[in-house]
């Protein structure tokens, strides 16, 4: 069972520092990783649409349609890090909008990356890479050292690619169907 202090201790253990207890600690490590976890969480998780951070839900739309252009806007959830698809559409028009999609359909149903809270429903490769990108993030402020910075960067890449690889495998290899444009050159 992982915990938020389990990955910050993680990233601290990479740049030679002490573990922490809390992240209200109130010492130096403790402050940032506070200050840096959350955003260094959801920027990871958007990068990669990882099993374990993927919903699916049917949007309604809102009272508040759009002054012009399309016929509706469906409200974003509250968990919402980035849109991976958008199924059964009558129209394959949609834009993302500040906090809605603005499309001509009444309903939505869309597969987006949640922001997942709970470490412990993150996948253990995730959580290596995690850790590595808060080790690489946090690394200017133990270390003032370039090679340090760049060795957890690069700690971070590799990380990142296993777990994708090892993600990516869990599921079936999806077919992309050909539509009219690519039918037409044949």
């Amino acid at each position: 069972m992982a915990s938020v202090i389990d990955v910050c201790n993680r990233a601290l253990d990479k740049l030679g520092q002490d573990p922490i207890t809390s992240l209200d600690d109130g010492n130096k490590s403790a402050n940032l990783c506070k200050r840096t976890w959350p955003i260094i969480r959801d920027r990871a998780l958007r990068a990669y649409p990882w099993n374990f951070a993927v919903k699916r839900v049917a949007t309604a739309p809102s009272t508040e349609t759009p002054s012009w252009g399309f016929k509706y806007n469906h409200p974003i959830p509250t968990d919402f890090l980035r849109l991976i698809e958008i199924r059964d559409l009558r129209s394959t028009d949609y834009q993302v909008e500040g906090n809605n999609i603005s499309a001509y359909d009444s309903v939505l149903y869309i597969r987006y990356i949640y922001r997942v809270e709970d470490p412990n429903q993150y996948d253990s490769l995730f959580i290596s890479a995690v850790a590595a990108l808060l080790a690489a993030e946090m690394s200017e402020s133990f270390t003032q050292s370039d090679s340090k910075a760049q060795k957890a960067w690069g700690e971070y890449d590799a990380a990142m690619m296993e777990a994708r690889r090892a993600d990516a495998q869990e599921n079936p290899v999806v077919l992309i169907e050909e539509d009219s444009w690519i039918n037409a050159r044949y």
